[in-house]
């Protein structure tokens, strides 16, 4: 009969690996300072907008890839997990957050006479979480209902198909691509709930859709330890292991069959009225993304056609358009320059739009030093920045943006093949956070995040967008708001 015992010395070596994490823990991000407009954030004039949004126009219906072939677009949605945090405060009974839920509950796009009639007061609350009702508490926050209209009421993947078919449709095909990444057990939510209006969109739109739902791998998950750093063990014995973040989710990614990918989170959406502005920053990301391709290749085409010069320009390109600064020594070696040029620039690229920060706290786009001794553009989280360490607190209080997760990337190289990106990761910016399980306290590891360390060592460029164009439900009552609105 196997013990308790008999399971922990069967422990694999990842789980022994990251055991040692939670002792040793994750080093602090060395910042050198916060980015902003002219340092690593780009704020488009006018001019500059419109040539970025029939740059990325062009793109959909006739730009091709160095081997001929048109460029392959796709949206990515990350949209595991119940939407349970979105509720948190009805679950806490908070009054302030239950009364208003009462009051104002005929406004949000889930409420319908019948199903609501003879229902009052918190029972309100109890009929839209419960499974007995809607079941709201334990549903993923896609399938729920978001935004009503007068002829339909739409959820958050809905909206996100209606984004999709706006700017990233292939004109030549008609086809809009989206990968979704879901929790296994709600898979059926939603097959039942992209069935239920597909054929009427494509109708409405004039779009095909291809939209694979794809799972968090289980493999990627990390063991939970005790707050002495012990494994985590349950009743039975067996040692808890928990998702790791959406930084598991870079494995997804890399499969997704596109060029060009767009990302955004399934809770970022807004009613239709929002749409023009949404897809107009949305092409300027993409027309950023692709003007940055096509300066990153020529810098590189150059090089390897043995041009003079060519190596020490892309190190001044590097520098003043990607904050890369490279030590002295490189610079000082043509040889080793060209080297570091031709390794820097053949990677990943990425264009994440930032919003000014109206006095949100937490992390955002900083510029950082390197082991190495260069820089490079990152985005941080709160939890990388080191509170006890002045010069990183006051980068911080300098911070002129924050993160709204927002991001095109380009995940082919200058000859269409894809880049594996797993490469690509920071292994040393994950993170370790306190949680609990049934009431007792556990630490958990998160796999570097998929914005954030997982994106580390690619190519980083960073883009005022408006407000607008941010609009997350990240609790419940966000749905009262002017863009959830119809």
């Amino acid at each position: 009969m196997e013990t308790k015992t008999d399971k922990l010395q069967t422990l694999s070596e990842k789980d022994r690996n990251e055991l040692d994490r939670f002792r040793s823990g994750f080093p602090w991000m060395q910042i050198e300072a916060a980015a902003g407009i002219g340092r690593g954030i780009v704020r488009l004039d006018p001019s500059a907008l419109q040539k970025a949004v029939a740059r990325a126009e062009a793109a959909t219906s006739s730009s091709t890839s160095n081997e001929g072939h048109p460029l392959r677009f796709s949206k990515f949605v990350p949209a595991s997990g119940a939407a349970s945090r979105m509720f948190k405060d009805l679950y806490n009974k908070n009054v302030t957050v239950v009364n208003k839920f009462v009051s104002d509950v005929e406004k949000f796009a889930f409420y319908d006479t019948e199903l609501y009639k003879d229902i009052k007061g918190e029972d309100l609350v109890d009929f839209t979480l419960s499974d007995s009702g809607l079941g709201y508490g334990s549903k993923p926050k896609g399938v729920l209902k978001f935004h009503r209209y007068p002829d339909e009421v739409r959820t958050a993947i809905a909206e996100h198909m209606v984004e999709a078919q706006e700017y990233m449709k292939d004109a030549a095909s008609g086809t809009a691509r989206m990968t979704v990444t879901i929790s296994p057990e709600h898979t059926e939510l939603f097959k039942e709930a992209i069935a239920e209006i597909q054929d009427r969109y494509e109708k409405k739109y004039g779009v095909h859709y291809d939209i694979t739902l794809t799972y968090q791998h289980k493999w990627t998950d990390t063991i939970a330890a005790t707050p002495d750093n012990a494994p985590f063990v349950l009743e039975d014995g067996s040692v808890l292991h928990r998702p790791a973040g959406h930084g598991a989710l870079i494995h997804n990614l890399s499969a997704v069959d596109a060029d060009v990918v767009s990302i955004k989170n399934i809770d970022n959406v807004a009613v239709e009225s929002y749409l023009p502005v949404t897809a107009q920053w949305k092409k300027a990301l993409i027309g950023t993304a692709l003007e940055l391709r096509g300066e990153i290749f020529s810098y590189m085409d150059r090089i390897s056609a043995g041009e003079e010069g060519a190596a020490g320009e892309a190190a001044d390109f590097l520098k003043t358009r990607l904050c890369i600064e490279l030590p002295k020594e490189t610079l000082s070696d043509a040889k080793l320059l060209k080297d570091k040029v031709m390794e820097l620039l053949d990677r990943p690229i990425r264009v994440c739009g930032m919003v000014k920060n109206e006095g949100e706290p937490g992390g955002g786009p900083f510029i950082i030093r390197e082991k190495d001794g260069s820089t490079s553009l990152q985005i941080l989280e709160g939890s990388q920045i080191n509170m006890e360490d002045p010069h990183a607190v006051q980068c911080l209080k300098n911070a002129t943006h924050f993160n709204p997760v927002d991001l095109v990337c380009v995940l082919t190289d200058r000859r269409g093949n894809h880049f594996k990106l797993e490469d690509f990761v920071d292994p040393e910016a994950g993170f370790i956070s306190s949680k609990s399980y049934k009431g007792r306290e556990l630490k958990a590891l998160e796999l570097p995040g998929l914005w954030n360390g997982a994106m580390s060592r690619w190519n980083t460029l960073f883009v005022e967008v408006p407000v607008e164009t941010f609009n997350p439900v990240k609790t419940v009552m966000d749905l009262l708001r002017p863009a959830h609105q119809a």
